[in-house]
């Protein structure tokens, strides 16, 4: 049986059927159900956020932000993220700026922001790296010092907390993604959040195409919503989200603990943040080669982790070329080691010895 970097948690079958056959029954599909509602209703709960929407994926969440805020022209991101982060501001029209990362959180660099900034910079969208939060403040600081919006893809924070608050509650609006890869999950989904209710309303006539009634309309939209078999299963996921946490923080730390001797580099966590959700394990080798040779011998044994991010954004062929070299080379020598609700001590212990037999051959 092969063990890949990622595998979704699913539910009793019973339960999720539970759920389905309330639908089955009522005949509401989507359009806002009842069971969407109460999903909303319990992530703003649970998660301690003011305002939130479920959407269908976390990149029309990232689409929406831009529109929501009126976003024009360019746009400072990061080049070590997931290639939504930067095809989003690509499909919206405006132009991505690259800023270099921080070598040991993986975050935007905010000491290098300011100088990417010209009078056609509008916004700043960061992404809080495998869970790991940015130096928000200091981006905050920016970003009301030039007049520009902020915007964060949180896509893998779910229950991360940063100095008393969800990481979402920062910015003028975050996104999130609730794809079946992460930690907590709706098969497919995301959402957006914000503290502001006059974007919040913005962006739920953009969600149903600027509807406000069955006839009227509010100016342009599209279809973002989700359906009711999608909160079924958020709301039976959730259900589990704190067993789901304990267990994936116990991985992450045997991992720590058991490749403390691996000649690699081990993410920063931000310093603030109050409960990270160690939502990934990324470990940095010294070469690509020594990576290749890792992923080659962990292949061979049925395992499966993933360079993720690769390649860095600033490559891709339909963004203006920019020199971001701590991106380029953290790209080349990044590896996410698999880590999943039930993969077991045997199995960590396995990918271990294999990682470490490698460094001393």
């Amino acid at each position: 049986m092969n063990i890949n970097v990622t595998k979704a948690f699913l539910p009793p079958i019973e339960e999720y059927q539970k759920y389905i056959e309330t639908i089955f029954k009522r005949v509401w599909l989507t359009n806002n159900g009842p069971l969407l509602n109460e999903l909303e209703l319990k992530l703003k709960e649970y998660l301690q956020v003011p305002h939130m929407l479920f959407l269908s994926n976390g990149t029309v969440a990232i689409q929406i932000a831009i529109k929501a805020l009126q976003l024009k022209g360019e746009i400072i991101t990061t080049p070590f993220s997931y290639v939504a982060t930067t095809s989003s501001i690509v499909w919206e029209q405006c132009k991505p700026v690259f800023v270099d990362i921080d070598s040991d959180t993986f975050n935007i660099d905010p000491a290098k922001i300011e100088a990417a900034i010209t009078p056609n910079t509008s916004a700043i969208l960061a992404t809080h790296v495998f869970g790991n939060p940015c130096e928000i403040e200091i981006i905050q600081a920016i970003a009301d010092k030039h007049g520009l919006k902020v915007i964060y893809d949180a896509a893998h924070c779910f229950g991360t907390t940063y100095k008393g608050k969800s990481v979402f509650q920062y910015g003028d609006i975050s996104t999130t993604s609730f794809h079946a890869t992460k930690l907590f999950h709706t098969v497919e989904g995301g959402a957006v959040f914000t503290n502001q209710p006059d974007l919040l309303k913005k962006m739920a006539l953009l969600r149903n195409f600027g509807h406000t009634s069955p006839s009227t309309f509010d100016g342009i939209g599209i279809n973002a919503k989700n359906s009711e078999l999608h909160a079924a299963m958020g709301l039976n996921v959730l259900k589990y989200a704190d067993e789901i946490k304990a267990k994936r923080k116990e991985q992450w730390n045997y991992y720590r603990e058991k490749l403390i001797s691996l000649d690699v580099k081990f993410i920063s966590i931000t310093e603030g943040t109050d409960y990270y959700n160690a939502s990934y394990f990324p470990i940095l080798f010294k070469t690509e080669e020594k990576l290749m040779r890792s992923v080659e011998a962990l292949n061979l044994q049925g395992v499966y982790p993933r360079r993720y991010f690769y390649p860095s954004l600033n490559l891709l062929n339909y963004v203006n070329p920019t020199s971001c070299p701590i991106s380029e080379q953290t790209s080349k020598i990044v590896l996410c080691l698999p880590l999943y609700h039930d993969l077991s001590l045997e199995e960590q212990d396995m990918i271990c010895r294999i990682l470490l037999r490698i460094q001393n051959n």
